[in-house]
């Protein structure tokens, strides 16, 4: 089976083919990056016009690289429909939409956080259950995957997701653009125990696996002399690498603490800041039996991912609707009564028919 694949979540447009789930036959990624460096950071209405011209040639592009006949050669068509910039978002599901009236293959409608938690599975035999740490610049979140579509939420970030508290910190002192990047280029050079940054401490027993980050950029923005040990210098290298390391000990630490107390030894990191070195250096340290990070162009915002997991909806009937909407935010990616889960898709947002053969 052949899907088709279409990410317009933030910044990046993205179309891919993807065969049976696994295969990567095309996949075409265009970043924004020059058209937002200006601004620090990404412009909702900028990207969404960036989506409306580039999203055309990249189909075309896509389908003449994995040479295959649009119109006949396309099984089933996945589009991101959440979370993500709305603007952003409705240049992708227009598009498929009018793919679907156009070739008659029918629509699934993809959550872009369980796309992330599946793009190991487009390089490795990943399988549930395993623990998911999807770490990006909107989210921060630490689960337990039981199947393609059923994750419990064991933490989140109380404020500031990780990537996002990388570009905040990229941004006050001019590191550069994207910030995520700028910090890790910049830290390569730098001594990560220059400064002794603060971890918040979140101790009550509902909050072992919640991270924050709101603390520790305060202290790197506005009392980093504090923090400075004797002898170090005041550097945009020793700063990067100091807040780097203090930021991803963070999360890693939470996932260590995850695996000792469930027991699950397959894990996953995903996301933008998965593709940190330091953060890859880290993970190499884990007590595990499976660690599954993917290769740099499936951390990113991709479309690969979603038509890998769109595949998994497709064969089992999973469709929507020509009127499935778009949702900026998604409820249920927080901890729900301790324990956490993620809320069931909302049942008029599907269309359930027969499996694709």
């Amino acid at each position: 089976m052949n899907v088709l694949g279409i990410e317009s979540s933030c910044d990046e447009c993205s179309v891919a083919i993807v065969r049976g789930g696994r295969t990567i036959l095309s996949h075409l990624i265009h970043s924004q990056i020059d058209d937002h460096a200006a601004y620090g950071g990404v412009v909702p209405e900028i990207a969404s016009r960036k989506h409306v011209e580039w999203i055309l040639p990249l189909f075309r592009a896509a389908c003449a690289e994995a040479t295959i006949d649009p119109a006949g050669d396309i099984d089933a068509i996945a589009v991101t429909t959440e979370p993500g910039l709305s603007g952003s978002l409705l240049v992708g599901l227009g598009f498929a939409k009018g793919l679907t009236i156009a070739t008659g293959c029918p629509l699934v409608a993809v959550d872009h956080i369980l796309a992330h938690l599946y793009a190991p599975r487009l390089e490795s035999d990943l399988a549930p259950p395993y623990l998911g740490l999807l770490v990006s610049g909107g989210h921060t979140i630490l689960c337990r995957v039981d199947g393609w579509d059923s994750m419990s939420v064991l933490g989140t970030t109380t404020d500031d997701a990780c990537g996002e508290a990388f570009d905040k910190i990229a941004k006050y002192f001019g590191f550069g653009y994207p910030g995520g990047v700028a910090v890790d280029r910049l830290a390569s050079n730098g001594d990560p125990y220059a400064y002794d940054f603060p971890v918040s401490r979140l101790d009550s027993p509902a909050q072992r696996y919640d991270v924050s980050y709101s603390g520790l950029k305060t202290a790197v923005v506005a009392q980093r002399e504090r923090f400075r040990r004797e002898g170090a210098e005041e550097t945009a290298e020793n700063i990067a690498a100091s807040f780097q390391r203090v930021a991803i000990d963070t999360v890693m630490r939470r996932l260590e603490r995850a695996v000792a107390d469930t027991g699950v030894r397959r894990v996953a990191i995903v996301g933008g800041v998965a593709a940190n070195s330091y953060l890859r250096r880290r993970a190499g340290e884990l007590a595990v039996d499976e660690l599954h990070i993917p290769s740099m162009e499936l951390c990113t915002d991709n479309a690969a991912m979603i038509a890998g997991i769109g595949y998994e909806y497709a064969k089992v009937g999973r469709f929507v609707d020509l009127d499935a909407p778009v949702n900026a935010r998604v409820r249920g990616y927080r901890r729900v009564g301790g324990a956490g889960r993620r809320d069931e898709p909302r049942a008029e947002r599907r269309k359930d028919s027969g499996a694709i053969r």
